[in-house]
């Protein structure tokens, strides 16, 4: 028997194991393996089980057919649905197979082989004979000497010493010598299930003639007695008042046992038990509501495929829609998923959803310790959890007998990986419907333009929600031309008079504000003064940007930290300039400005710690904080029902991006924060400053007219051939020497277009990347247009195959199918 296994590396192809006979019985595909691969032991997954060789060249081309190691699994961790939507991806968006499996797994799940490497004694006599030769400077002898002196280590940890290349070829260099010694090691999963001591009741009553129980060994008695169901060891003596000992004596003599059990780590725990009440009871639909309803459960009921695009205003009700298609899914003994675009949103989501669901629902989201992961990924699997809501990777969620998945905030950006495997969670939820035959609603107030053309071509059922609840009116939008407050001041301004007086007097009126920065830090960039010279990231084409709180200069890119310098590294002139704001210096300028005021900032820095983000929005919603500072994070599915001012510092930034979505992203960015403003019984208001007022997107964002934007944007994009008319397919060609990067981008356009023999791909490029240097390697770009995917994948795979056979390392090549971010 013959396994088909897809390793979790850089490769696109399976490899052809032997199954040895003592797992030919248990084998299946989607379980994991650890299989020789080169000189190391990876983890693999089962993607095929055959009798005879396939036509894979393995043993054609001298390789011997090597035996699988270790079976982990005697059930499938990867379900067949899951197989088939992972080869999905693997296949449109040109990833490994192994890397999308992978993903789809809880992190720590697998267990991982270590190389460890033993000095042998011709090692010993060799590093003798250097020592006594004091030539003792060469890489080789260091690691010889380390080796030594720990007997055995871990390539790892050698890896620690020197980088992690240089360390596999001392490994190498020193084995051929015969001074070391390889043996692999199976380390076990990092995520094991949690184990809890507990203590159940065996027989309360002494048994005759024996010694009467003491009074703290009664307490425990009695309280185990009444609660009739086992109890945490720690917790009964805490409850009990009595040291371990006492418990361990009642052991001893037969009256309770204690036991090792698993139990569940709950990331939900915080929001409390659910209330059994029914959370709908008192809430009626509008008529638009119940008609978006019913349209979607007409559908659920044929157990067929069906797209829908909820398309409602800011405050419209779809948020309600969702929850009760999602009970009409379970109610009809299938499951349901929810996406949402940040890990932030989860939380108020997953309340909503406990309410609805109880302990049927579970999280997903790579904030959870790996150990909460895999709990929750565990009670989907077994079936214990019926719903389920997340992140992107959510998407992967082993839910059986799937009959409705949500993605909510459809057009975020945030959908798409931005790391292999590159794929969209929008467009593979879409998928997985598909081949499940269930449901997908894309729900959005600013839907992306591919996903509204597909509504007009009736890819998708569009289904309109254009008032909000009760009536409520859309905030009233002002845009301040910041060109006519400079020319009142004669100098640059940070805040316009218009706004810093509509925040005073709302403040005064006891409401709250949102102020909407889509830069974090405290200022952009330094500039000397009397030479012009800006601290620069040395890894990335980018300046590095001023964090005050932690005085130092940060590149957002590859985390790259500096001192502030006192004086111009250059010229050691002494004036030091601070350019352009960062939501860290419009906070610490509100403050100064307004003493009175509650102040608070809501960015990335300030919610690096766990439960800081719900913290903060826990404190806002219950009025603590009177103003709120952030980044985009402020713009997304809040619903503050005092909040009647939103001011927006600037987007000019976001419009100026190289990006033809550029646009698209200031309208969606400025509509869904607009959309946070008047929600409850007063009125909205919303102040932009800009210095590009007569900007279409934001012309539109003020009458928050989605329909204009569209025609005006569509037209762009048809004339220009972008999407929605055509595909994209970025190539980034990446080194750490510009001429290497070069060549090889120049080789590889010229390679695609020579496989394109039927001239249907328009191949743009070469040209350096707007980021032209990021983390230390120079940025080349291709860009590919076509009607036609599956040539532009033969061309594409022409072109591959050509510079493999020319021995050139493609690793240097990041082939993104429809990309999101062009930088």
């Amino acid at each position: 028997m013959f396994a088909e296994v897809a390793i979790p590396l850089n490769v696109y192809q399976t490899f052809t194991y032997r199954l040895p006979e003592s797992f030919s019985g248990e084998a299946k595909a989607g379980c994991r393996v650890l299989v020789p691969f080169g000189r190391q032991l990876v983890t693999g997954y089962i993607v095929d089980l055959h009798d005879g060789l396939r036509e894979t060249g393995q043993e054609d081309d001298g390789f011997e057919i090597r035996n699988v190691e270790e079976l982990f699994d005697t059930e499938p961790l990867v379900t067949p649905e899951l197989l088939e939507l992972t080869k999905w991806i693997a296949d449109y968006y040109y990833a490994a197979w192994g890397e999308v499996i992978k993903s789809s797994l809880p992190a720590g799940i697998n267990a991982e082989a270590e190389t460890i490497v033993s000095i042998t004694a011709e090692g010993r006599l060799a590093l003798a004979d250097a020592e006594s030769k004091r030539s003792k400077t060469s890489t080789r002898f260091e690691a010889l000497a380390l080796i030594a002196e720990n007997g055995m280590i871990g390539a790892g940890e050698l890896a620690k010493h020197f980088t992690k290349a240089r360390a596999a070829a001392v490994i190498r260099e020193l084995e051929r010598a015969g001074h070391v010694s390889i043996t692999r090691k199976l380390q076990s999963a990092i995520a094991k299930p949690k184990q809890q001591q507990a203590v159940r009741l065996i027989d309360r009553a002494p048994a005759e003639g024996s010694k009467p129980l003491s009074e703290a060994q009664e307490r425990v008695a009695n309280l185990l007695f009444e609660s009739a169901e086992p109890v945490a060891f720690a917790r009964l003596a805490e409850m009990a008042g009595v040291s371990a000992s006492v418990i361990k004596t009642l052991e001893k003599r037969g009256y309770v046992e204690v036991f090792t059990r698993e139990i569940r780590r709950d990331p939900l725990a915080h929001l409390g038990a659910a209330d059994p009440a029914d959370p709908t009871a008192g809430m009626t639909l509008t008529a638009k509501q119940q008609e978006a309803l019913d349209q979607i459960v007409d559908k659920l009921k044929e157990d067929q495929y069906a797209a829908f695009l909820l398309h409602g205003v800011t405050g419209s009700g779809k948020t309600e829609v969702y929850m009760r298609a999602m009970r009409a899914t379970v109610d009809r003994g299938k499951t349901a998923l929810m996406l949402v675009p940040e890990i932030s949103l989860t939380p108020m989501f997953a309340k909503r959803l406990r309410a609805h669901f109880g302990d049927a629902v579970a999280i997903l989201h790579s904030s959870l310790s790996e150990g909460e992961r895999l709990d929750e990924w565990n009670r989907i699997r077994t079936g214990e959890a019926r719903v389920c809501i997340g992140a992107r990777s959510a998407v992967f969620a082993p839910l059986e007998d799937i009959g409705l998945i949500v993605v909510d905030e459809e057009h975020e950006a945030s959908y798409k990986q931005e790391e292999s495997p590159r794929y969209h969670g929008r467009d593979t939820a879409i998928m997985r419907a598909n081949r499940a035959d269930a449901v997908v609603i894309l729900g959005s107030a600013t839907p992306s333009m591919e996903s509204f053309h597909n509504a007009h071509t009736d890819k998708y059922h569009y289904i309109r929600l254009a008032e909000r609840i009760g009536g409520r009116p859309l905030a009233d939008v002002e845009i301040v031309d910041m060109r006519e407050v400079f020319n009142r001041h004669g100098k640059q301004q940070v805040f316009s008079d218009e706004m810093l007086a509509a925040i005073r007097e709302n403040f005064a009126r006891g409401e709250q504000t949102l102020v909407l920065l889509n830069r974090r830090g405290y200022s952009s960039f330094t500039l000397c003064r009397t030479c012009g010279h800006t601290s620069r990231c040395p890894n990335c084409d980018v300046t590095l940007t001023f964090h005050r709180n932690e005085s130092r200069l940060v590149c957002h890119y590859c985390n790259h930290i500096e001192r502030v310098p006192r004086t111009c590294p250059d010229c050691e002139g002494p004036y030091i300039n601070y350019v352009g704001e960062g939501t860290e210096q419009i906070e610490a300028l509100l403050k100064q400005m307004n003493p009175q005021m509650r102040i608070a900032r809501l960015d990335r820095d300030t919610t690096r710690r766990r439960g800081a983000f719900e913290k903060l929005l826990n404190e806002f919603a219950g009025g603590d904080i009177d103003l709120m500072v952030g980044t985009q994070m402020i713009a997304k599915g809040h619903d503050f029902h005092n909040v009647t001012l939103v001011c927006v510092i600037s987007v000019d930034a976001g419009l100026s991006m190289p990006d033809f979505r550029a646009a698209e992203r200031t309208f969606q960015l400025l509509t869904q924060v607009s959309g946070r403003a008047g929600r409850g019984e007063k009125a909205g208001r919303v102040i932009i400053q800009s210095y590009h007022t007569e900007h279409y997107a934001l012309q539109f964002a003020r009458e928050q007219n989605y329909e204009k934007f569209y025609q005006h944007e569509i037209n762009f994009r048809q004339a220009m051939h972008y999407p929605p008319f055509v595909a994209l397919i970025n190539l980034l060609i990446r080194h750490t020497d510009y001429s290497k990067a070069a060549s090889m981008a120049a080789e590889t356009a010229r390679l695609v277009r020579e496989a394109d023999t039927e001239k249907v791909l328009r191949v743009l490029g070469p040209a350096p990347a707007p980021l032209s240097r990021l983390k230390g390697e120079y940025r080349q770009q291709i860009l590919i247009k076509t009607r036609y995917r599956r040539q532009a994948r033969e061309a594409l795979d022409a072109a591959m195959d050509d510079l493999k056979k020319r021995k050139q390392d493609t690793r240097m090549i990041t082939i993104e199918v429809d990309p999101v971010n062009m930088m």
